[in-house]
């Protein structure tokens, strides 16, 4: 049984490698192993993450078994929409998918911003599953980017549910 909690320092190395192993097992037939693994160094590695962890206006959260971690999901408000809370990561370990560690951890995320109107997520066209799960949750696509996360070059969809 997986319980939702905040993310700790002492998470950071389980968070990346969950990262890292979800993103090969998801986008490695999309991008290529090479390019998930140059992906995954950078955004995934537990530096990187660690700056998260004193973010004002976030929530980074894990799904702890008690002895390991099946599910991360990262949001913090838009600070130019200052009405929108971002979702920048909701994944869940592939041995871990289809037990509702994604619905709780969408959930916690959308409980934790009280003074946003909107979730906003971006996600890869190709990742038919996600976009599924996104969509069976309320989600509504509202556009799209060529480059997810700001300069990635990925391109992504935009997608937006009502919080209030």
């Amino acid at each position: 049984m997986f319980f939702v909690r905040t993310a700790t320092r002492q998470d950071l190395e389980a968070i990346s490698a969950l990262l890292s192993q979800t993103w090969h097992h998801t986008y490695d037939g999309i991008y290529g192993a090479e390019k998930v693994s140059e992906i995954s160094a950078s955004w995934h590695a537990p530096e990187t993450l660690a700056a998260r962890l004193d973010q004002l206006n976030a929530e980074f959260i894990v799904a702890d078994d008690g002895s390991r971690l099946g599910g991360v999901a990262f949001a913090a408000m838009d600070p130019s929409a200052p009405k929108i809370a971002v979702l920048y990561q909701l994944y869940v370990h592939p041995e871990c998918q289809g037990e509702g560690i994604g619905s709780d951890l969408l959930q916690e995320i959308a409980e934790a911003f009280h003074d946003a109107t909107t979730l906003r997520l971006e996600v890869e066209p190709a990742n038919e599953k996600a976009v599924a799960f996104y969509q069976a949750r309320g989600f509504s696509k509202t556009g799209s980017t060529q480059s997810c996360g700001d300069d990635s070059g990925i391109p992504a969809d935009i997608f937006e549910r009502p919080l209030r």
